[in-house]
């Protein structure tokens, strides 16, 4: 029987309406496919920067919705992403025959959720990536690119918001402590089977 996989969302909540989002998005397996840290700093990959790009084009695609501060990491992404009221005009949905998924011109916020954002961002970001495998030899993935769904948080005040950017903007910094340092976890594991290994 498989277990009952925790919901990311908050039960009942519009996540159309205007407001500050804090999203986290992690690749399948914790792999790190976007680059490395380096003294504090991500150094971004091939992948990593069409990563950076896909993301920092969301405004331009998706009328009413802007973009915060954000940080790529190895394996995941933190950011925040603004709904603004952008009045009543009709609800235009995304073109499904647009070209490489993405949409031709801007998508008013009505009918579109933080969740069809992040789900969209998903499809594209992983046929890039495919491309990018492909043609230039990207390293491969098992299976699926992202991690199913994603973490979010409902930013209800100032002083949330700052500290949701402070600790987005130290991610890299504090990458040797991060739960999502894979690699750091196997040297962990590493050094400790060795140790049981040694002791007499």
């Amino acid at each position: 029987m498989q277990p009952k996989r925790k919901l990311q969302r908050k039960h009942g909540y519009d996540y159309s309406q205007p407001g500050y989002y804090a999203v986290t998005i992690c690749t399948q397996n914790r792999s790190c496919l976007f680059g490395l840290i380096d003294d504090g700093d991500i150094l971004l990959n091939d992948a990593g920067r069409m990563i950076d790009k896909t993301w920092n084009n969301i405004p331009e695609h998706y009328l009413g919705f802007e973009l915060d501060v954000m940080q790529i990491m190895p394996n995941h992404l933190h950011g925040i992403i603004v709904v603004r009221e952008v009045g009543t005009d009709p609800c235009v949905c995304p073109n499904p025959g647009a070209e490489n998924g993405q949409t031709r011109g801007s998508v008013p916020t009505g009918c579109l959720s933080l969740s069809d954002i992040i789900r969209q961002f998903k499809t594209l970001t992983t046929r890039r990536y495919i491309e990018g495998v492909n043609n230039h030899g990207w390293h491969l993935f098992s299976g699926k690119l992202w991690q199913r769904s994603y973490h979010d948080r409902v930013i209800r005040n100032e002083t949330e918001l700052t500290k949701i950017r402070s600790y987005i903007c130290h991610n890299p910094r504090d990458w040797g402590t991060d739960e999502d340092n894979t690699e750091l976890k196997q040297e962990t594991e590493q050094a400790n089977s060795e140790a049981r290994f040694q002791r007499p």
